[in-house]
């Protein structure tokens, strides 16, 4: 299943796309894709509804696509995942995940403008592949156990102010937790209609130049290994949502370094997973 929100930012609904693309409103049975949602089981209810999309209201045409999961309650991020993106910011490869935050409020639609914040000048791009908790995770006892946990999958750009990062106190989540650093989508695939996460082409463009080009097979840390890994350290709630890594390509290991202004197009896609187009502007 591919599950999308759409409408009005903070007033979004739920849907589903259906296998020819349509978009169905699902809000007269379902109140939204959250913790609840996850918690409760909604995705085997959500089974009956997709396999009779004829009998869904369709979504208005045109209408705003929001984060196909409503804002989560921890957004968790790993760093430095793809051995190359680690050498071109000059950092050792890690031997274990590196974690960091992103505030939730940074969650925003596939297509949403990226904000650029006041007095930035390394506002930076990030093609990320994200999962979504299905339900609660805590001291999994394996990578295999993993799969029970997780509901889907869906793009992420993991939008970065590298000054604010890197030069100003060295709090990483500082850096990534700026208003609209973190569109998501434009739908969550459920894990079962993702044979292989780690099998996944991701590209990134600006302005029509292909910036990023990568596999999720590069991953240093696959994506079952990061949720078993991490429910060690806490617990994974349901709608939580898990950006995995970046391969190389982003604006600060680019000679000279080249950063997002005003009016730039960002652009997104993943194997499977749809496509984002984000038109940058000045906060």
């Amino acid at each position: 299943m591919k599950l999308v929100r759409f409408g009005p930012r903070g007033q979004e609904k739920p849907g589903l796309v259906t296998a020819d693309g349509r978009l169905k409103d699902i809000s007269a049975h379902v109140r939204d894709y959250d913790h609840d949602f996850f918690a409760g089981g909604g995705l085997e209810r959500l089974l009956a509804l997709a396999a009779t999309p004829d009998a869904l209201p369709d979504a208005p045409a045109g209408v705003r696509l929001g984060a196909p999961v409503a804002r989560p309650r921890n957004v968790f991020a790993i760093g430095l995942n793809f051995s190359d993106h680690a050498k071109e910011t000059g950092k050792e490869i890690p031997t274990e995940p590196v974690l960091f935050m992103k505030a939730t409020g940074a969650v925003c639609g596939p297509n949403d403008p990226i904000l650029i914040p006041r007095c930035s000048v390394k506002t930076d791009w990030e093609v990320e592949l994200a999962l979504v908790i299905g339900r609660t995770a805590r001291y999994l006892p394996s990578k295999e156990a993993a799969r029970d946990h997780v509901a889907g999958f869906c793009i992420a750009n993991d939008v970065s102010e590298r000054s604010f990062q890197i030069e100003r106190g060295g709090q990483w989540s500082k850096g990534k937790s700026s208003d609209n650093f973190l569109p998501l989508g434009p739908w969550l695939v459920t894990a079962d209609e993702v044979p292989d996460p780690q099998a996944l082409a991701m590209r990134l463009t600006v302005n029509g130049e292909t910036r990023q080009s990568g596999t999720t097979a590069l991953m240093i840390f696959d994506v079952w290994h990061i949720v078993h890994y991490l429910s060690h350290f806490l617990t994974l709630e349901a709608g939580d949502v898990v950006i995995t890594g970046t391969p190389p390509g982003v604006g600060m290991g680019m000679k000279p370094p080249k950063f997002l202004a005003a009016g730039d197009v960002v652009e997104l896609t993943i194997d499977g997973l749809g496509r984002q187009r984000c038109v940058c502007e000045q906060a």
